[in-house]
């Protein structure tokens, strides 16, 4: 059995089984064609599929694509040089359906500050600014100012509500004509195109078109494709496959009949997993609680407990307690725009790679909402929590019954579900269209196992003539910056991005005066 099982996750891109299975269709891939690193143009035109022109193509479609584009078009380039490609309709499609699965629906906020705006490279206003402003040109509340005034010392990190980060975006991507460079399809793969240049296969929807792919043929590519699909521990994945899919349940994927049945029939949950996901998904089976009086008992399983302080040094000391490390963010703060940035930057690949094990760990934001709920559940007894090593997870009389090795014995612990909410999938070579990239074009990994990219985001050794691919979110983990599945972290690849293509003529360069006047063109709400 394989160590995990992969889910795929909307929009990710990970094809059917039979997607590289040749079909004989007109405009089909042939053997050789998928077994080549380079195409010419005689190959695609022998082999039936029609090529269409663009300067530039984005294969995500999501909120990677998104920063990029905008960053693009604020750079002068039309959106006639641009295509992104992918399944989602809306650039926050997948974000959405990951935040709203873990708990995280559009009315509650974010891991994300107050600066990290994806609709306004500049960050000005700031959500927290936004939130306070009143339409007319007033201050509705001050709550917002405080709060960001007065964080992390007096009150908790100010973080924005989904719902007002995806209404700012749709307005900005309505204002740079995102949606005019979208195509719908499924990305199968980029191949180097001999002259210079790439080749992006694109398979659009059935019937959409007169043959089977389609080739985007391109001088620059930019990967933003993001996660792969969710990830089941072994002995989840056993479970699942042995008995059933609707007791152990990934928090990513849709799992809301957990809480219907709980707060119909009551029973046990185990919860497992330390980060945010863990602390929402607590927060919801809480709120239910106090809301239907069900009469849940929560088990949260640590594998790891945290006790207090801890860390190498008093330079990594990090806040923790009741098993949680707490931390704002999913990175320290200097790792985004600070030393830590810097000290990534210049680290050699051992450096960093110890940099980032240092920083590295899960760990879920201090609020006292959370605080107060976890407190009130250890007072009362409907929330405790065990420390062990999963030996095995099966199913007994109609219950979920996870054997946990602590403390040198064994012991079972029954429950009505499991809810997992220890991550995501991290290996790039399940994702189809990454794997394709290292095995065809040159792409190599870096010291985490992710794709190996430069200090400006482009991926190692995959140059064609004057042609460059770029690649950009969590695929990228363990490179020269830290956040890079974050909304900085996507601005930061992309602003860098830009800088090259400046630098080789293909757009302007985002320099004060032409950042000052697009910035009020994007406070008038002006269309470029």
């Amino acid at each position: 059995m394989d160590a995990q099982q992969t889910i795929r996750l909307p929009g990710s891109g990970i094809a059917p089984t039979d997607e590289s299975t040749p079909t004989g269709r007109a405009g089909d891939l042939t053997p050789s064609m998928i077994t080549a690193d380079q195409w010419s143009d005689e190959t695609l035109a022998a082999a039936g599929i029609p090529v269409i022109d663009t300067s530039i193509v984005s294969v995500g479609g999501g909120m990677g694509s998104f920063v990029f584009v905008d960053h693009l078009r604020i750079a002068g380039v039309p959106a006639t040089a641009i295509k992104v490609l992918g399944v989602n309709d809306h650039p926050w499609d997948t974000y959405e359906y990951l935040t709203k699965n873990s708990q995280i629906p559009r009315k509650e906020r974010l891991r994300s500050d107050s600066a990290s705006t994806p609709d306004n490279i500049w960050g000005f206003p700031s959500y927290a600014m936004r939130e306070a402003w009143h339409a007319k040109g007033i201050i509705k509340k001050l709550d917002p100012i405080w709060n960001v005034l007065s964080e992390p010392i007096l009150t908790d990190y100010f973080t924005p509500r989904a719902g007002q980060v995806f209404s700012a975006i749709e307005r900005e991507a309505e204002r740079i004509s995102y949606f005019d460079c979208t195509v719908k399809g499924l990305v199968r793969m980029t191949r180097k195109r001999i002259g210079g240049g790439y080749f992006t296969i694109l398979t659009p929807p059935t019937g959409t078109t007169a043959t089977k792919r389609v080739a985007y043929r391109s001088r620059f590519v930019h990967a933003a494709v993001g996660y792969p699909g969710l990830r089941f521990l072994p002995d989840l994945q056993e479970y699942r496959s042995k008995y059933d899919s609707t007791r152990v349940v990934n928090a990513y994927e849709p799992h809301e009949h957990v809480y219907e049945e709980i707060n119909r029939h009551g029973g046990t949950v185990i919860v497992r997993g330390g980060g945010i996901v863990a602390s929402r998904i607590l927060q919801r089976l809480i709120d239910d609680r106090d809301a239907t009086s069900n009469n849940v008992a929560i088990v949260h399983l640590f594998r790891t407990y945290i006790t207090g302080s801890h860390g190498p040094g008093i330079r990594w000391r990090r806040p923790g307690a009741n098993g949680w490390a707490y931390q704002g963010f999913n990175w320290p703060k200097a790792a985004w725009g600070g030393q830590l940035r810097v000290q990534l930057e210049k680290a050699t690949d051992e450096e960093r790679k110890a940099l980032f094990d240092v920083m590295g760990g899960t760990t879920t934001p201090h609020r006292k909402l959370w605080l107060r709920q976890l407190a009130r559940g250890r007072r009362e007894g409907w929330y405790r929590t065990r420390i062990g090593e999963v030996e095995q997870v099966f199913s007994r009389g109609g219950a979920v019954i996870t054997r946990i090795k602590t403390d040198g014995e064994i012991v079972e612990l029954p429950a009505s579900f499991i809810i997992d909410a220890t991550g995501l999938e991290a290996d790039i070579s399940e994702h189809r269209y990454l794997r394709d990239l290292l095995e065809h074009s040159g792409a190599g990994r870096n010291s985490k196992n992710r794709l190996d990219v430069d200090a400006g985001f482009e991926l190692r050794n995959t140059n064609s003539g004057n042609g460059r691919i770029y690649a950009v979110g969590s695929p990228t983990l363990g490179g020269y910056y830290a956040g890079v599945d974050s909304f900085l972290g996507l601005q930061y690849a992309a602003l860098r991005i830009v800088d090259q293509l400046a630098a080789q003529g293909f757009c302007k360069r985002i320099g004060p005066i032409r950042s000052i006047s697009q910035w009020v063109a994007w406070r008038r709400g002006k269309k470029i």
